[in-house]
């Protein structure tokens, strides 16, 4: 790595790190239902929303029921994105007369959207009105984003309470998530964009004339507004199909500073809200390091890689200075494009300021394999959180098995059910990555998508389903996944690995709530020290390179051994 990469990649951290502390601080306060400056304001609206749902926000609810309320409404947004994008026809806000939606390509919008995972079968500015970018996507955006933090914040609750059957509402919790903290955050970023130049209007698609002479077609649209939450949420799908490579939505190198900041920002505040939360910031702190660690590795891997270049080019003597530059944006370069993409990765958010498919193998490896750990360095809105608590779990559990005690986290015995729950949240992701893939590329639909035959080609299907199963979004463009086979198979991927990972995390902290606060003895386990830390980091990593390194055996390292020994 250059210098001027450590340095950039350096600064991105130092900021991110040094605003997620007083981020963090404020969303401990509002999900504890503490009074914040935002309340003078916003508190009128909170109430009348209780008012008019005829909800009790004071009302707790067991487990079950918070996973009940939970899959209701996801379900009823769900079938309000696809009814929106069927009828799209006949809504206003249609200005360049797009048709409906096909039945298979509505169906996985709206379990992607709804899923948190933002995977994009089409191309927006030609295939969704504003209408349905606005009521139906932007809508998910904040809801789907919102779901993740209630269900981190009835986890916290689990490991905080003392034989309580109640995990909080999940009506405040979705409120609060939502009004508090995503609303606001979405408004000063969205103002910010627009000051720096990504399109917000209502005008349909201008046609202009070229330098020469001929004619052009620009789409136009309220792109500001959704690329906030996209990222702040991190949703990460894009009102243009090129994503954030696409100069109205992202028009410069401070706007790619600030989005590809706003990725990793809530994720980040959340593990310092966890550690005020439990009464313990080391705890959080410690979470945040373990994140931290994995990421600077891997985002090491990518920059290299990417600025070493193509090594067939570089074998036949030509410059590979600039890096690999197929793919990129030339105003982002190499450096700011691989970490980009290991930050959306990282994620759950799946935006793009580059194509992936483009990297090299082993650059592409590392978003990849950052899916495939599961979404939790520093993951998804709440869900990534959540799933590291999980293996902070099963750490835990190991590390009772090897001194012989009865393994502890913050209090609470983790015993036969919780391992239970802990299993299946690690191990559901990988068997609908793994199962998915293989039906894909043996059965002939699966394979007709697919245009390039070999390593790449098994790659490309890989990092769609492992995209899919870790609810990511992001894509190897060169398969075309716009048919009813990989609609339908990547749809289904989405649903299980979204609700079949957050009922179990339910289960988990309902079961977690009803037991005594063991207060920590000789024989417990510190969960903030370097030590932890690092079995917290080997746990995550060996679970991921046990799970998918045949897998990426047979794509991305074929194909670099391919390039290096033709």
């Amino acid at each position: 790595m250059t210098g001027i990469a450590i340095v950039q990649c350096a600064v991105y951290l130092a900021v991110l790190i040094g605003l997620s502390v007083p981020l963090g601080r404020f969303m401990a306060r509002v999900l504890e239902g503490e009074r914040t400056w935002l309340h003078a304001l916003l508190g009128p609206i909170e109430r009348l929303m209780y008012r008019a749902a005829g909800v009790d926000s004071g009302a707790e609810m067991r487990w079950s029921s918070y996973a009940g309320a939970l899959l209701v409404f996801n379900v009823a947004g769900l079938l309000v994105v696809y009814a929106l994008q069927r009828a799209q026809e006949a809504l206003l806000l249609n200005p360049d007369g797009l048709a409906a939606v096909a039945p298979d390509l509505a169906l996985n919008t709206a379990i992607s959207f709804t899923s948190n995972t933002n995977w994009q079968a089409y191309s927006g500015e030609t295939t969704l009105s504003y209408a349905v970018q606005m009521l139906g996507l932007t809508v998910q955006n904040f809801v789907s984003a919102a779901t993740g933090i209630a269900v981190l914040v009835a986890l916290i609750r689990g490991l905080t309470r003392r034989q309580s059957p109640g995990v909080g509402n999940f009506w405040a919790d979705l409120t609060r998530s939502t009004l508090y903290i995503l609303l606001p955050l979405s408004l000063v970023l969205a103002m910010v964009l627009v000051a720096l130049g990504v399109v917000q209007t209502f005008d349909g698609a201008a046609t202009v004339t070229t330098l020469e002479g001929g004619t052009q077609t620009i789409a136009l649209g309220p792109a500001a507004s959704q690329v906030a939450i996209k990222q702040l949420g991190t949703n990460g799908g894009g009102f243009f199909g090129v994503n954030s490579a696409h100069p109205f939505e992202n028009p410069t190198p401070i706007s790619n500073f600030i989005e590809c900041l706003a990725i990793l920002l809530i994720p980040a505040g959340l593990c310092h809200t966890f550690g005020k939360m439990v009464k313990d910031v080391r705890q959080g702190w410690a979470l945040l390091a373990a994140m931290t660690a994995v990421f600077v590795g891997l985002l090491a891997v990518c920059v290299w890689a990417e600025l070493a270049g193509n090594p067939v080019l570089t074998a036949l003597g030509v410059d590979a200075t600039p890096g690999n530059l197929e793919g990129k944006e030339l105003r982002f370069g190499a450096v700011s494009s691989a970490l980009w993409a290991t930050a959306t990765t990282a994620a759950s958010n799946g935006s793009v300021n580059a194509m992936h498919d483009s990297f090299t193998p082993l650059g592409g490896l590392v978003p990849m394999w950052l899916m495939q750990l599961g979404e939790v360095i520093f993951g998804g809105v709440g869900s990534g959180l959540y799933g590291m608590l999980v293996f902070a779990v099963i750490a835990v559990f190991i590390a009772g098995l090897m001194v012989g005690r009865t393994p502890e986290y913050l209090g609470k015995k983790i015993e036969a059910f919780e391992m239970k729950m802990a299993a299946l949240v690690v191990l559901l992701p990988p068997i609908v990555v793994l199962l998915g893939t293989a039906i894909a590329v043996r059965a002939d639909a699966g394979l007709a998508a697919i245009a390039n035959p070999g390593a790449h080609g098994f790659s490309e299907v890989l990092y769609a389903y492992s995209s899919a199963g870790n609810n990511n979004g992001s894509a190897f463009g060169g398969l075309g996944v716009n048919t009813p086979f990989y609609n339908l198979t990547l749809g289904l991927a989405m649903l299980l690995a979204r609700y079949g990972v957050i009922v179990p995390v339910l289960a988990l902290a309902g079961s977690l709530a009803m037991k005594k606060q063991i207060p920590p003895g000789a024989g417990t386990l510190p969960t903030h020290t370097p030590l932890f830390i690092a079995l917290l980091i080997g746990t995550v990593v060996l679970v991921g390179a046990l799970t998918f390194v045949p897998a990426l055996a047979l794509g991305p390292v074929a194909e670099h051994l391919q390039l290096i020994r033709p």
